[in-house]
């Protein structure tokens, strides 16, 4: 993991075609450690859930190479690696865990080195029956769902409405979730969390506190014949 935090910062400093071209062996060899980690992952987390099991790394990993056509950011290439393990693949709209390593210059997105479960980009039909299925359920949903997660997840507010949805009491125990478009739960970790020994059996201890979370939502989304 260290060499490919080092070419990610490398690259941050570096991010145009001719210093890229001229590390395209460096990148090539990264890229197969990042892979190889992957594989192991995906194993790890396929022995509690059944639906990652099958999955390849082609199902789970992202080109480095930017989209910068609706962009004002025109630098070629991104300076992180992402994995996105969800029933399906990466395509399916399923709730997954997802791991992510930047340059840990700072904690925010993309820089950050982050470990996720849930998903983005949810139908409309899914995000109302999640808010149903929360403010009808609201207490096994706690304690069964949130209470089970490591408590350094929290929820990820980023994109959420600014007022609660009219149908919903703004002081209800769970409000925040109302005005919710996509469900995640999130944390970042430093660099001594991603040198440390065993980090593949550290990661998929962490999704398994969260499995519940992703099985709840991934009951909304295959409940949707739309989807």
């Amino acid at each position: 993991m260290e060499e490919i935090l080092q070419f990610l910062r490398d690259l941050s400093r570096n991010n145009n075609k001719e210093w890229f071209t001229a590390h395209k062996e460096q990148y090539q060899k990264v890229l197969g450690q990042w892979h190889a980690f992957c594989e192991e992952l995906i194993q790890a987390v396929g022995k509690y859930d059944s639906d990652i099991a099958a999955l390849t790394i082609k199902d789970c990993t992202y080109r480095i190479y930017r989209d910068t056509r609706f962009s004002n950011d025109k630098t070629p290439y991104k300076t992180h690696f992402g994995v996105f393990m969800s029933k399906g693949g990466k395509k399916s709209m399923h709730a997954g865990y997802y791991f992510h390593v930047g340059t840990g210059y700072d904690t925010c997105y993309p820089h950050s080195h982050m470990i996720a479960v849930g998903n983005y980009c949810y139908d409309t039909q899914v995000v109302k029956m999640l808010r149903e299925d929360i403010s009808y359920g609201w207490e096994e949903f706690k304690e069964d769902v949130l209470g089970v997660a490591d408590p350094r997840f929290n929820v990820d507010m980023e994109g959420a409405l600014k007022r609660v949805p009219k149908e919903y009491a703004a002081d209800a125990p769970y409000a925040d979730f109302m005005r919710l478009k996509s469900f995640s739960l999130c944390m970042t970790v430093d660099d001594t969390f991603l040198l440390q020994p065993h980090l593949v059996e550290r990661l998929a201890s962490l999704f398994q506190t969260a499995k519940p979370f992703n099985d709840f939502i991934n009951r909304a989304v295959d409940y949707n014949p739309e989807l």
